[in-house]
């Protein structure tokens, strides 16, 4: 007689704790945690303004998206304002789970909490920016020049190096950035931003030329700049300008000027004011 094989049987607990790790895999499968920014999100704190989807085991009908408000709460079905501001979404889902315990709407819930939008994470972009203003930080690696992108790059007016003030481990470090630098052999001053830190980006350093030249005027001072290519900035000399005739004044520490004779090879400085004298014959 042929032995029939055995088949183990399993308890209730253990049928829903398998379906909970299959429910839990399948919102770990959805499109948007699957992307690499959204399972960071996993251990970031919620905050005002953020987005979340709360989702409770076998209780479709609770299903809720809601905005974090300035306090910090939402509204959940059944238990009313839930404080979830600080707290990481596995936290969250465990106070929403305790306050339906507590108000007697289930024995053992089982609560799910995923971001669905990040605002409360920022970085503040000040200055000479095409578009300044406050950019939010949808993912975790963002990098300096990720966010000089979003406030559409360095304007015409502003400098190419950059101050940046940031906090880490409960100190502030002010940081002066060449962007440039990033793109010519220096990528590890390209630092990863995080919530809070602030982007500055000052007037560019200008010098002024007026006097016998085609077009007057301020100018932008580039790096190693000297006498003859301010000069063909403004145009180049007129007919009755004379070499031998340009000088400089120039600031001083104490804030006076003072005037020097230049030679086309002489170097130029932020602020200085370029003149070219008429030829007297």
């Amino acid at each position: 007689m042929q032995t029939m094989p055995q088949f183990r049987t399993t308890s209730a607990p253990a049928v829903r704790h398998l379906a909970w790790i299959l429910f839990a895999a399948l919102l770990a499968a959805t499109p948007a945690m699957s992307q690499t920014r959204d399972a960071s999100r996993t251990n970031e704190a919620l905050g005002a303004g953020d987005s979340v989807r709360v989702t409770v085991f076998q209780n479709p009908d609770l299903t809720t998206e809601a905005r974090v408000s300035p306090r910090g709460t939402i509204v959940f079905p059944l238990v009313g304002e839930v404080e979830l501001g600080g707290l990481t979404p596995a936290q969250a889902g465990s106070r929403i789970a305790e306050q339906l315990r507590r108000g007697g709407f289930m024995v053992k819930p089982q609560v799910a909490v995923s971001i669905q939008q990040v605002r409360s994470r920022q970085v503040h972009v000040l200055g000479q920016l095409q578009r300044p203003g406050n950019y939010v930080l949808e993912s975790t690696g963002a990098r300096l020049t990720d966010i000089l992108t979003l406030a559409g790059g360095i304007s015409a007016t502003g400098a190419d190096r950059v101050t940046v003030l940031t906090h880490r481990d409960g100190k502030a470090i002010t940081r002066e950035i060449d962007v440039p630098a990033i793109f010519h052999g220096d990528p590890a001053t390209n630092i990863e931003m995080e919530n809070g830190d602030t982007i500055y980006v000052e007037r560019a350093p200008v010098f002024y030329i007026y006097g016998e030249v085609q077009r007057a005027g301020a100018y932008r001072l580039e790096p190693n700049m000297i006498v003859m290519q301010a000069l063909a900035l403004g145009g180049g000399l007129t007919l009755r300008a004379t070499e031998r005739g340009i000088g400089v004044h120039r600031r001083l520490p104490n804030g006076h000027f003072t005037k020097l004779q230049a030679k086309l090879t002489d170097p130029v400085q932020a602020d200085d004011i370029v003149f070219v004298r008429e030829s007297l014959f």
